[in-house]
């Protein structure tokens, strides 16, 4: 693996090219989406969370929208953790990028060149809550302009942009970033202003869990408009995992987590994106209609694909259930269309971290699995030396 400190924009997570991020965001907890499953994620938990993860041989972790802001957090968890990387979510509109900028030098420079940044465009609600009143296409002509001025100001260049949203007269950051040119940058969106913004600059172009058939088409979208400009791109999937030793193991834990779903909470998840303007979230929502059947397989909208995650939580939503061997072919089956970076997440995430990082990790990572080291012994050994 290529030490944090010299990662480019183009280097891969192994040395098999696949890259491997767990989730490292509030809530969480047997069944987070109710009173009596959510468990306290304060900073202890978190550090805890991110040694797993940086442990275990992920590759980072994503720190997606949620109750903590991730600049605050992954700077607090970046002395707790040695090699993972931290992706963070940032929504363009609500932070100028010469500030941006400056927070991506300094956690680059902290962590030793383990950041990444995940450009959001979110929803017209989700934004307005926060103060950006900006249309959907204005969001990305807005990130069209937020880019190339954060790119600028992170390679040390001087800043000036007038532009229809940004202006910036005479930036100039005083810390270079570790990574060259740049920290790289990931982003996802089905519209065509997404696309464009895609093709033209992003590094890591991310879509949510759908058939590898659909995957392949909007991958392929994107690639044929970068191409046209003359790039290329590494392209991630954002998957919820429920693996078990069997297959009706891993769908009965799947009807578990359905039982713990209250209809209230599903209508009200319902009802506040049944007007998103996020295309993304739309066809998320059209894979399980709002309703909690009472056979989960019902929600299997693809050999071993399940929309039923949707039900209580927004954006990415869809799991691969089964056992290591189905799980494992089915990422399989992503990575022959084109993906090579894939952010999971389970529920617990800290338990299920561990369950992944056991049964399948080794195996998509192409990776030995056997851990060094003290972790390497076993009960044989310490019998061996007289311990019982």
């Amino acid at each position: 693996m290529t030490s944090p400190g010299t990662r480019s924009s183009t280097a891969s997570g192994t040395a098999s090219g696949v890259e491997v991020l767990w989730y490292l965001t509030a809530p969480d907890g047997r069944a987070p989406w109710s009173p009596g499953g959510v468990r306290d994620v304060d900073y202890a938990y978190l550090r805890q969370l991110a040694g797993a993860i940086d442990g275990l041989g992920f590759d980072g972790a994503l720190l997606a929208t949620g109750p903590h802001d991730v600049h605050v957090l992954a700077a607090a968890l970046a002395s707790h953790t040695e090699r993972m990387r931290f992706l963070l979510a940032v929504h363009p509109p609500l932070l100028s990028p010469m500030l941006a900028a400056k927070m991506a030098v300094t956690l680059d420079q902290f962590t030793r060149g383990r950041v990444l940044l995940n450009i959001v465009n979110g929803d017209a609600a989700t934004l307005a809550s926060m103060g950006s009143a900006l249309a959907h296409d204005d969001r990305y002509r807005y990130t069209a302009e937020w880019i190339p001025a954060w790119r600028a100001a992170v390679a040390g260049d001087v800043v000036d942009v007038e532009g229809d949203f940004i202006t910036v007269r005479n930036g100039k950051l005083a810390l270079p970033s570790v990574q060259k040119p740049t920290p790289p940058l990931w982003f996802g969106g089905a519209s065509p202003a997404a696309v464009e913004v895609a093709a033209r600059h992003i590094d890591t172009y991310l879509v949510y869990g759908d058939t590898p058939g659909n995957t392949a088409e909007r991958i392929g979208r994107v690639a044929g408009r970068a191409a046209e400009l003359g790039r290329t791109l590494r392209y991630g999937i954002r998957l919820y995992v429920i693996v078990r030793d069997t297959d009706d193991e891993a769908w009965a834990e799947a009807g578990r987590i359905l039982r713990t779903m209250d209809p209230g909470v599903v209508a009200s998840i319902q009802r506040a994106f049944a007007g998103t303007d996020s295309q993304v979230q739309q066809h998320q929502l059209a894979l399980h209609g709002g309703r909690i059947p009472d056979d989960p397989r019902a929600l299997e909208f693809d050999e071993a694909l399940w929309s039923g995650f949707g039900l209580v939580r927004p954006g990415a939503a869809t799991a691969i259930v089964g056992s290591p061997e189905t799980v494992l072919r089915r990422l399989r089956d992503f990575q022959a269309v084109g993906i090579s970076t894939f952010i999971l997440s389970g529920v617990p995430l800290l338990e299920e971290a561990y369950r992944f990082a056991e049964l399948v990790l080794p195996a998509l990572s192409e990776t030995e699995g056997a851990p060094s080291g003290d972790a390497a012994l076993g009960y044989g050994t310490l019998v061996g030396e007289g311990r019982r």
